[in-house]
């Protein structure tokens, strides 16, 4: 009963962060900036879909954590060993209705506790969903990237040995609770193997794990809330970090541009590689270098080029991922 209310108040939180992660998708829909793979300039995206990913994963997050309350939304007073030896399987169903719970369908002494570990689980993986946000807002607020930051109220401190320093504490501590609370579904599934119809091993483990993991998780979702909607976004840092590379994220465009000629894909990889090198090596314009050589330009062409080297391309799809995403 304690799992199943502070379920449904984890439920709540989670309604919470996702009427914020919404709330700034929306707001930066068509915010363009530089989608990352390995850490490396790929190709652009909007700011918006980052979120909107964010928003996804929490849904999904909700869905597993409501199915998690029905896993512990039961309840047994079936006796000693679970037979009804000394009472009616009545009174099981008249004190579980009235606590909203459902009378186990089978039950030793305790109820199984693989219902327990399906809650921990799902507790765990909302806890990795929120690290997953955090540490991405610590990698766009390194100061040589810098293009989201954790709101700094005045007189905060972001060192205190270098005045200078803004710090993304907040998605940093989030990251080290995701950890502990990720820690108490080992010990939850440990718990399910009892002897026969019952021993104690699991009980003193889940007076711990009980309030800490959900207590924890309730913390972070809360922190996170605030982190999202307060977080300060530089729409022009985003726009500077992808230009810095001369046009080296268009390259795919090209080289498929290329195969549509007639090119091996082996090829056309090649011819355009070459360019991407050089302007990596050499800091040399990645548009102009294509244009210069005349085979490239010869069989694709001045328009089509032009339209190879521009935005809209890979926008123009952010209203379908929106629908997708939020069902408007």
């Amino acid at each position: 009963l304690q799992l199943k209310q502070a379920g449904e108040l984890l439920l709540k939180d989670l309604d919470q962060l996702l009427s914020s992660l919404k709330e700034r998708a929306v707001e930066h829909k068509q915010t363009p900036m530089i989608g990352r793979s390995h850490g490396i300039h790929a190709e652009p995206i909007t700011f918006g879909v980052k979120v909107a990913g964010w928003y996804a994963e929490m849904d999904r997050n909700r869905e597993r954590l409501v199915a998690a309350i029905k896993s512990v939304s039961v309840g047994k007073i079936s006796g000693a060993v679970g037979v009804y030896g000394n009472i009616v399987p009545q009174v099981e169903e008249y004190v579980c209705n009235k606590l909203d719970l459902v009378p186990d369908k089978v039950s030793t002494q305790v109820i199984a506790r693989d219902q327990y570990a399906d809650f921990y689980s799902a507790c765990a993986i909302v806890a990795s969903g929120v690290e997953r946000i955090a540490t991405e807002v610590r990698h766009m607020q390194r100061t040589e990237v810098l293009e989201v930051e954790e709101f700094f109220s005045k007189g905060q401190k972001g060192s205190s040995a270098m005045p200078h320093k803004r710090n993304p504490v907040l998605s940093e501590n989030l990251t080290g609770l995701a950890r502990l609370v990720r820690s108490h579904l080992t010990p939850a599934l440990e718990n399910i193997a009892l002897w026969h119809e019952r021993d104690i091993s699991h009980s003193s483990v889940e007076r711990v794990t009980a309030p800490d993991a959900t207590i924890g998780l309730d913390f972070m979702l809360a922190r996170l809330n605030n982190v999202v909607s307060n977080l300060i976004v530089y729409p022009e840092n985003m726009k500077r970090n992808m230009e810095m590379m001369g046009k080296l994220v268009f390259s795919e465009g090209v080289m498929l541009s290329l195969i549509e000629t007639g090119k091996t894909r082996e090829a056309a990889y090649r011819m355009v590689q070459k360019h991407a090198m050089k302007t990596w090596t050499e800091g040399k314009d990645f548009e102009e270098l294509i244009r210069q050589d005349d085979e490239i330009s010869g069989l694709v062409g001045d328009e089509r080029l032009a339209a190879v080297f521009q935005l809209d391309h890979h926008l123009d799809q952010v209203d379908v991922i929106f629908k997708k995403v939020f069902d408007s």
